[in-house]
């Protein structure tokens, strides 16, 4: 296997999957220091649309305009509820929303995306190996602590374009994810709400930041979506309903997950 100074040498193009949530910043604070140039990095964000939290393309986008880096927005053809409805009209019989197993929303709304932009830009800016940079952490999931930190992808191989997927802060800790943004003078998104209480970093609103709602996020973190975003919670409220089908891998309803969750949040937060 190459190592990352092999691949820095041979003029690799390390894409940056930028969500613009801490683990992407950090990813990217990493990669910089690590000796990637802004000549070898390229930021792609997968736009998601309404159930995205506000300001996460911005910080990515900024972030990517600190460092010099091109940045790219990656739009996929249809959003993430219109993907819903559409299974559901189609299949009614199967469950319309994507699960743990069937994360269609991640290949279809993230990765697909943007695998597509980088093999645009790599075969526009002459580039024949492609590592495409992803901000998993052991930490938050036993699938994730038995990815390898460098692997190649043979769907994305071809006879002229090296493809590896490359995980730089794997062996992190959340703590030194929001360190690493603090040192350089970065502030993640406010719906974590980080603090800094007798020299560690908490967070009082999101613990993780995908969309608004996701499948796999905790009740506290979707109280605070639905606290931030009532319109929306409400829009998928009445997704379900239409489709008799919960969102969230728990089999929960959302109402009774926010209901759940807003014992977790701590009062009179502000973010």
């Amino acid at each position: 296997m190459q190592t990352v100074k092999q691949m820095i040498d041979r003029n690799a193009l390390f894409v940056v999957s930028h969500s613009g949530g801490k683990d992407s910043q950090a990813m990217m604070i990493h990669l910089v220091e690590s000796g990637v140039t802004a000549e070898q990095m390229v930021v792609i964000h997968a736009d998601l649309g309404n159930v995205e939290w506000g300001g996460a393309k911005d910080i990515a986008r900024d972030n990517a305009e600190a460092a010099g880096v091109p940045f790219i927005v990656a739009t996929a053809r249809r959003g993430l509820l219109q993907m819903v409805t559409e299974r559901f009209e189609k299949r009614p019989e199967v469950p319309s929303w994507p699960s743990s197993s069937t994360r269609q929303c991640t290949s279809d709304l993230k990765r697909g995306p943007i695998a597509r932009e980088a093999r645009r830009y790599a075969k526009a800016n002459g580039f024949n190996l492609v590592v495409n940079c992803m901000g998993f952490r052991s930490e938050e999931s036993p699938a994730r602590a038995k990815r390898p930190v460098l692997a190649p992808v043979k769907s994305n191989t071809t006879k002229t374009r090296e493809w590896f997927d490359f995980l730089p802060i794997l062996d992190w800790d959340v703590q030194q994810v929001f360190q690493a943004i603090a040192n350089d003078g970065q502030k993640p998104h406010q719906a974590y709400g980080v603090k800094l209480v007798a020299g560690r970093w908490v967070t009082e609103g999101n613990d993780r930041l995908s969309c608004v709602f996701c499948i796999m996020a905790s009740a506290k973190d979707i109280a605070h979506g639905a606290q931030e975003r009532p319109e929306l919670a409400a829009e998928y409220i009445a997704l379900e309903k239409a489709t008799g089908y919960t969102m969230h891998m728990s089999r929960k309803p959302l109402e009774q997950i926010i209901e759940e969750g807003k014992k977790q949040l701590i009062p009179a937060t502000n973010l």
